[in-house]
């Protein structure tokens, strides 16, 4: 689908930008048109980063900033440690996820503005604690009198090979959200295994799940609270290898350019492995800019996609919108748009390292004991590829 840019004939929001991250959310924003004049963010590697791409002062704690000045739009990629199935799975309570009250203290801070809040945050939240995240978010938005909607987006959709599921959740008390989130949807393209596609995993799981990515990456992860980077692996079914992307790959899959966050890395800066933290906890720029587009040029929604919902919300809906305590879940896919993706084996561009025996003989003993069900030939290929490691390794 083509789209017009936002600096060609549509409006240019002014956007706050609260856990700004990496700019993930902002440069998508900025290449859609719009302009941020606030940035926000406390990780010493990530303010280093926007200070450097995007040539401003970066307020450091959420907690003490006291307004947001005159903008259109706050965005607030929120921390998810507390939601992600990764993490420590506290909910919306938690202490870092918790912090999103905040975005709601300097709301009211404004009697009249702004006009949308841009929310993003792990689809997992949808099911932790029997829903009661998204709840808390519902209440908090309608208690401010704002009408809400959120579709969950798969990056894939916009060419990058990543297997990334995120919920985006607008919401304003003058505009309608549901012609910006739910205007487009396309039919999402699925692989299935073929020798010919190169297959993305996670070797750190293998008991409960895998992450198992036909032809992409599953979703990149922050890694550890102490650096330790923790990339997925990826199986090169034509020659039996198994390797792991370089990091400037990690940001080109999240739509960045290569070596984005090499500025975290300046003097008294922080340690290398901290850069997949920092690309990890990134919102996919593509996606960013869609929301961008849409917001400059709102298009229209089918009200019979809707279908009204329990307003419990137990499991949330992967779209709905609601106001009043009415949610109803509407009927379009994780792919709102679809752009013509590169294959994973010609999207990589810099050397990858192999999955170290270590790791594979960890993944494999984890896949023997596994009632999970694997590719034979994934089984098989795993199988000698750690064999061949061990005949290396005492040789």
């Amino acid at each position: 689908m083509k789209r017009t840019p936002a600096s060609i004939g549509g409006e240019r929001l002014r956007v706050a930008a609260l856990f700004a991250g990496i700019g993930g959310i902002e440069l998508g924003l900025h290449q859609a048109g719009h302009r941020t004049t606030l940035f926000c963010e406390n990780d010493p590697g990530a303010v280093r980063v926007l200070e450097r791409r995007f040539s401003v002062e970066v307020a450091p704690d959420v907690r003490e900033l006291a307004t947001l000045g005159d903008v259109d739009l706050v965005t607030a990629g929120f921390p998810c440690q507390d939601l992600s199935q990764a993490g420590q799975t506290k909910g919306i309570r938690g202490r870092q996820s918790g912090l999103v009250d905040h975005v709601f203290r300097l709301l009211d801070q404004r009697r009249r503005g702004p006009r949308w809040l841009l929310l993003e945050n792990v689809s997992f939240m949808l099911h932790l604690d029997r829903g009661k995240a998204m709840r808390h978010l519902v209440d908090r938005l309608e208690e401010r009198h704002f009408r809400w909607a959120y579709r969950v987006v798969d990056t894939r959709a916009f060419g990058l090979p990543q297997r990334r599921h995120r919920v985006i959740m607008l919401a304003s008390r003058s505009e309608d959200p549901r012609c910006v989130l739910f205007a487009d949807d396309a039919k999402p393209r699925q692989r299935s295994f073929s020798p010919a596609h190169w297959c993305g995993f996670y070797w750190t799981e293998g008991l409960s799940g895998l992450g198992w990515a036909v032809d992409a990456v599953p979703t990149l992860k922050g890694g550890s609270t102490i650096g330790i980077p923790s990339p997925p692996a990826i199986w090169i079914p034509e020659s039996g290898e198994f390797v792991t992307p370089e990091i400037r790959d990690a940001e080109r899959l999240q739509g960045f350019d290569a070596d984005w966050t090499l500025p975290a890395l300046e003097p008294s800066g922080v340690r290398r492995g901290h850069r997949w933290k920092l690309v990890g906890n990134a919102v996919s720029v593509p996606v960013a800019k869609w929301v961008g587009e849409r917001l400059a040029r709102p298009g229209s929604y089918d009200v019979s996609r809707s279908i009204e919902a329990p307003a419990s919300g137990v499991v949330w809906p992967k779209a709905a919108w609601g106001r009043k305590g009415q949610v109803y879940s509407v009927q379009v896919s994780t792919w709102p748009v679809r752009v013509r993706t590169r294959h994973l084996s010609g999207f990589l561009k810099y050397p990858s390292a192999p999955l170290s025996l270590r790791a594979a003989e960890g993944f494999k003993n984890r896949m023997d004991i596994s009632r999970l069900n694997f590719e034979e030939a994934f089984r098989t290929a795993m199988s000698r590829y750690v064999k061949r490691g061990a005949r290396v390794a005492v040789a």
